[in-house]
C-alpha cells in the first residue's frame, strides 16, 4: 500500500523560510510525478508546485521566485523550499504523487495524497 509521509511544516513569521519533505513509499513500480498543493480556509486546493522524475518543474505563478522544488528519485522523496514565505502563504500543505503500482506484474498508475501540514505564517 503506497503512502506518503509528510514533514516540516510549522509556524514561522513573515520572511522565513520552511522546508517541506514527502516521502513516498510501499509497493511502488515507478514515480510519475510528485508535488505539493495547498488548501486555506474557505479556499479551494490549489497547485502549489510540482517536478516529474525527470526534472521538469511547474509552479503556481504566486509563488514562483520564492519556492524550490527538489526530488530525490533514489529516497522518492520530494521536497518544497519555501523562502520569504508571506502571511498568505498559511494553509494545509499536501503532499500528492501519480504512481504506477506493480499490479500481477503490470503497472497501473494511481493518485495518492498525504495527510497534510499546516504551514503558518504570521505577520
Amino acid at each position: 500500500q503506497v503512502q506518503l509521509v509528510e514533514s516540516g511544516g510549522g509556524l514561522v513569521q513573515a520572511g522565513g523560510s520552511l522546508r517541506l519533505s514527502c516521502a513516498a513509499s510501499g509497493g511502488i513500480f515507478s514515480i510519475i510525478d510528485m508535488g505539493w498543493y495547498r488548501q486555506a480556509p474557505g479556499k479551494e486546493r490549489e497547485l502549489v508546485a510540482r517536478i516529474t522524475t525527470g526534472g521538469s518543474t511547474n509552479y503556481a505563478d504566486s509563488v514562483k521566485g520564492r519556492f524550490t522544488i527538489s526530488g530525490d528519485n533514489a529516497k522518492n522523496t520530494v521536497y518544497l523550499q519555501m523562502n520569504s514565505l508571506k502571511p498568505e502563504d498559511t494553509a494545509v500543505y499536501f503532499c500528492h504523487a501519480h504512481i504506477n503500482v506493480d499490479v500481477a506484474g503490470r503497472p497501473y498508475e494511481y493518485s495518492y495524497w498525504g495527510q497534510g501540514t499546516q504551514v503558518t505564517v504570521s505577520s
